[in-house]
């Protein structure tokens, strides 16, 4: 069976023409917005398309990839949080007072 990215759901495509998207050379948009705000039917997809290998590979590099979706992949990988870009950039902005 091949993927399409008409099989992803629509909300995760709101600002493009998902018939559009070429699953190869939007790889970085794609596993973001599935991360961040896909089903879990999005991500079967996902990892069936890309497998974890190469989600993580993608992931490491997302500057704002939200906390929750780093720790998912970091517990799937047993990656170190700590190697995830969101992670340092996190660290790197002083906040003015811990809520």
């Amino acid at each position: 069976m091949e993927i399409t990215p008409d099989q992803f759901s629509a909300h995760l495509f709101w600002d493009v023409d998902r018939s559009k998207v070429d699953l190869e050379k939007s790889k970085r948009l794609i596993i973001h917005r599935v991360l961040d705000y896909g089903l879990m039917q999005d991500w079967k997809l996902l990892y069936q398309y890309y497998g974890l290998k190469r989600i993580a590979e993608t992931a490491i590099d997302i500057r704002d990839l939200s906390e929750k979706s780093m720790v998912f992949i970091s517990t799937l990988t047993k990656i170190p949080k700590e190697k995830f870009r969101c992670y340092i950039t996190k660290q790197s902005i002083p906040r003015h007072w811990d809520l």
